[in-house]
């Protein structure tokens, strides 16, 4: 059973017709993704953020921020620090982006 259309998801529609403001919340999802993939790396490793950060050479605190919001200064060498600490190598892969459908008038 489909839930009825409400103000805020027509709001939400209208937004993402916008290129610039759509590329602002695809960023900012992919930024999350890193953060939720290191926190179940590290849950599966039963490593507390404290016993990752000591590690890894940085603060528990710091390893808390990067795992709830990475988009903020997170560099590569940051990411390879924790991968190592966790006994993994990090794999980056490049993907063709998507093509952002122009406004419809």
């Amino acid at each position: 059973m489909k839930r009825p259309t409400t103000n805020w998801d027509q709001y939400y529609r209208a937004q993402m017709r916008d290129p610039g403001l759509r590329r602002l919340v695809d960023d900012e999802l992919k930024a999350l993704r890193v953060g939720a993939q290191l926190a179940r790396l590290r849950q599966r490793r039963r490593l507390s953020q404290t016993s990752l950060a000591a590690r890894a050479g940085m603060s528990a605190p710091n390893v808390s921020r990067i795992e709830s919001s990475p988009g903020q200064n997170l560099t590569l060498g940051t990411l390879v620090r924790l991968a190592h600490a966790m006994n993994c190598e990090p794999h980056i892969t490049f993907k063709p982006r998507r093509k952002v459908a122009a406004p419809k008038r």
